[in-house]
């Protein structure tokens, strides 16, 4: 059994590598799990968690936009609106604007309450990609896109952050 934090992420990375696997427990026990740690942790631990695990040179652009896509469709539209419309502000703070992007990745509409799915998906793998930090921001403020996450290498990364925030409180 891992000792340390780091130890712990070694023999993760080595199970996956190898294919070792465990049996997650029932979906609606994960999503009570993580709605309970989205709503007793603070914006701020959320926001330093996700930035230790969801990284690009972690996580491949390749592997996460498929999920961000299935993710975003299985939120509340209300919370798709909001992840666009955050993912818009922190962007233009970067000088990127909202009829640019719309351009540039090909969306539908500029305007978050008009954007389909894919549209939101896509604007959450650009800023994976290219902002990483503004990506973990949004994320630490709408953490219910998290749960919907499926990929086992996305699975054990929520599974790390879980046992660390866990072993923190």
């Amino acid at each position: 059994m891992p000792n340390t934090s780091d130890e712990y992420k070694r023999q993760v990375m080595k199970d996956l590598a190898g294919g070792n696997k465990e049996t997650l427990p029932d979906e609606s026990e994960n999503f009570a799990d993580f709605d309970n740690f989205a709503q007793r942790s603070s914006r701020e631990e959320r926001r330093n968690l996700f930035s230790d695990f969801f990284q690009p040179d972690r996580i491949s652009s390749e592997q996460m936009e498929p999920e961000l896509q299935q993710a975003i469709a299985r939120i509340q539209p209300s919370q798709r609106d909001d992840v666009a419309r955050e993912l818009f502000g922190q962007l233009k703070k970067r000088g990127l604007g909202n009829r640019d992007l719309e351009k540039q990745l090909s969306l539908s509409s500029h305007d978050p309450s008009r954007m389909k799915p894919d549209d939101v998906a896509k604007l959450a793998g650009f800023t994976y990609h290219s902002h990483p930090d503004i990506f973990h921001e949004v994320l630490a403020d709408q953490p219910a896109l998290v749960k919907f996450l499926s990929n086992p290498l996305v699975g054990a990364v929520v599974g790390a952050i879980a046992s660390k925030w866990i072993g923190h409180k």
